[in-house]
């Protein structure tokens, strides 16, 4: 096995800017029951000696305290509810009581309803995150606003309000961008520099194609989107945009509107193709996942996962430009030995 010559940072940072790596890099994005079925499974003592034993490449977190969800339910920073709810194979806190809910009005909201302060966000403590850490690749700031409607407003009258109500769904994005674009800006000046990625995504796919026509998505989403890829690349920090599903169609909008590097690659979704993806996009964005979790890593063999992992090496990862994940968070169903045959087939092939 050849010998590594860069750290983790360095490695994305080459993929990132069309440069040689020493190896392709890889990322590690599971559920907490995956993680912990795998450190009993490989007999680590916490996620980092996990990522050490499968050369992972995974980027750290940078972010303020009082941001999502919080960890034991309760009320959040916009006033939604969240509580544990169980499922088969373990458990997702769920957005249970939506507080704009019953408004129907932008005069209505305005009287009644106090959109939070980026004040309430603590940033003191960001550079501390990554402290020890700095040879990893390091992610913070961006926007998934729509997401964060959808706990706001619940997601059948967030999905009615772009057609129906068009003008309260974009007073209220416009209000969460501007929260996202002040918090990504106070996490820059925390961490001067150190910052390789910002998160600009929002789901727009189903498995067979948009959730919204191209239409609405380049008059409602990407302008703002683009905003904030604008204020990434102005700091010298890259756009990771994330959407599942089928959205071929609108993958030029999103290189347009700044995307750099495109996850999670859900190559069996309709229109999704690898080879046609890697032939029309692979020289303007870099492709991030594209191991499939809803079948191979799940239901799969471990030597279909294996075969999966040299088909997108050789597809994808063709002349560069790839970075090996999972395509999503891997679900508890998953063997951990499908996920170690994954982690170990791109170590084993992933050089030169």
């Amino acid at each position: 096995m050849p010998t590594e010559t860069m750290t983790p940072r360095e490695r994305w940072l080459a993929v990132l800017h069309r440069q040689k790596p020493d190896r392709m890099p890889m990322d590690y994005w599971a559920t907490t029951e995956v993680t912990t079925k795998l450190l009993r499974h490989l007999g680590c003592n916490d996620q980092w000696e996990m990522f050490r034993r499968l050369h992972i490449d995974a980027p750290v977190g940078a972010g303020p305290g009082g941001w999502g969800p919080p960890a034991a339910g309760g009320y959040d920073l916009f006033g939604c509810r969240w509580d544990w709810v169980q499922y088969a194979t373990g458990a997702y806190l769920e957005c249970v009581e939506h507080p704009l809910a019953r408004f129907r009005t932008v005069a209505e909201l305005k009287a009644e309803y106090t959109w939070p302060s980026i004040d309430r966000l603590d940033h003191t403590h960001v550079a501390e995150q990554i402290k020890g850490r700095e040879e990893q690749p390091i992610i913070g700031g961006g926007s998934e606003p729509f997401l964060t409607y959808c706990e706001l407003r619940g997601r059948e009258q967030a999905l009615k309000d772009l057609i129906v109500n068009r003008e309260f769904a974009e007073y209220c994005l416009d209000r969460l961008f501007d929260l996202a674009y002040q918090n990504t800006s106070r996490i820059y000046d925390q961490i001067p520099g150190r910052v390789m990625l910002s998160y600009v995504g929002e789901d727009f796919g189903s498995q067979e194609d948009l959730l919204f026509s191209p239409k609405l998505v380049r008059e409602v989403f990407l302008p703002r989107m683009k905003r904030m890829a604008d204020l990434a690349h102005s700091a010298g920090v890259l756009v990771f945009t994330h959407s599942d599903g089928a959205v071929r169609r609108i993958i030029p909008d999103l290189i347009e509107m700044g995307a750099d590097v495109l996850n999670p690659i859900q190559w069996r979704c309709k229109g999704m193709e690898r080879e046609g993806l890697k032939r029309d996009f692979g020289a303007r964005v870099v492709f991030h996942g594209g191991v499939d979790n809803q079948q191979t890593l799940a239901f799969g063999t471990a030597d279909e996962v294996r075969q999966e992992v040299l088909d997108n090496i050789r597809i994808l990862g063709a002349g560069g430009g790839y970075i090996l994940a999972p395509c999503h968070n891997i679900q508890a169903v998953s063997p951990p030995e499908n996920i170690v045959a994954m982690y170990e087939t791109g170590y084993a092939n992933g050089w030169g």
